[in-house]
C-alpha cells in the first residue's frame, strides 16, 4: 500500500551513500523519479555543510539539514536555522576527552577540528562535539558523565562514537521546520537512516525506515527495514512505498 508521502528525508553515510561514499545510480534514479512525482527529497546528515553540500548539489536537493540538525540550509545559500553549543560547554567536553585520552573531533560553523581542539575555543561558533572510543568500558564512563549534563543532545553515527549537540538539536526537529515551510506535517515524511542520530526522525516521521546495516536499536523502532546502503536500500524503499 502506498503511503501519503510528500517529503523523503535521507541520512547520508550508511544510508544514501554506498560503502565507497558515493550515491549509486539506482538511488539517483529513484530520487529523480520521486521528485518528478512532486515529492520533496532532502538530506538530513551529521556531516558539515562543506562536505554534504557536494552530494546535495549532485542530486539537485533543495533543503539540506547538517550536523544532526544544528543547521538547515537551502541550496540557494539561505541559512534557515542554526543552533550553537555554548563555548563553556565545549571546554567541559574537551576536558572530558583529555581525562579519558580519547580521539575527538569538533565541528564549528566554518571548519572541523580533528584530534585536537584549537587554543581559542571562544573564537569559534560550535555546532557539534564528537568522541570516538574503541573501549566499551571507557565509552560507558564518558556516557555516564555526559548523562548528568542537562544542556546537550546525545547520539552517535557509529557504534564507537558519541556525538554531542546543543539541547533540542536533532534531525526530527529540523525536518519539522522544513515541513512548516512546505505546508506539510511529519505524517507526510518518510525518513531513512542507520544510526542513533537518525532515531528521532525515524520515530517521528509518518513512515520511518531503517537500513539493513542499521544499528539494532534503530531497526527496532523503524516501521520497515530496507536493504543495506551498499545494496541501494534507499531506491528499494522509494520504489516500494512511494513510486
Amino acid at each position: 500500500m502506498k503511503k501519503d508521502i510528500k517529503l523523503i528525508a535521507l541520512d547520508m553515510d550508511g544510508t544514501l551513500l554506498n560503502n565507497k561514499h558515493k550515491v549509486s545510480e539506482e538511488n539517483k534514479r529513484a530520487i529523480i523519479e520521486a521528485r518528478e512525482k512532486g515529492i520533496e527529497v532532502i538530506i538530513s546528515t551529521g556531516r558539515h555543510f562543506s562536505t554534504s553540500s557536494i552530494i546535495a548539489k549532485e542530486l539537485d536537493i533543495h533543503y539540506l539539514i547538517t550536523v544532526n540538525g544544528s543547521e538547515i540550509w537551502t541550496m540557494t545559500g539561505e541559512l534557515i536555522a542554526r543552533q550553537l553549543i555554548d563555548p563553556a560547554l565545549v571546554k567541559k567536553l574537551v576536558a572530558l576527552q583529555k581525562k579519558h585520552n580519547t580521539w575527538m573531533w569538533l565541528t564549528s560553523t566554518e571548519e572541523i577540528f580533528r584530534g585536537e581542539a584549537p587554543e581559542e575555543i571562544d573564537a569559534h561558533q560550535w555546532l557539534k562535539f564528537g568522541y570516538d572510543v574503541k573501549k566499551d568500558d571507557v565509552r560507558k564512563e564518558i556516557m555516564d558523565e555526559l548523562a548528568t549534563y542537562d544542556d546537550i543532545e546525545l547520539s552517535n553515527s557509529s557504534l564507537t562514537n558519541i556525538e554531542v549537540n546543543a539541547i533540542g538539536v536533532n534531525k526530527a526537529v529540523a525536518i519539522e521546520k522544513v515541513c512548516e515551510r512546505l505546508g506539510i506535517t511529519m505524517d507526510n515524511v518518510m525518513a531513512m537512516g542507520d544510526s542513533l542520530n537518525d532515531r528521532k526522525m525515524i520515530e517521528q516521521a509518518g513512515f520511518g525506515i531503517a537500513m539493513d546495516n542499521a544499528q539494532p536499536e534503530v531497526k527496532k523502532i523503524a516501521d520497515w527495514v530496507t536493504d543495506a546502503n551498499h545494496q541501494a536500500g534507499v531506491a528499494k524503499a522509494i520504489r516500494r512505498w512511494v513510486l
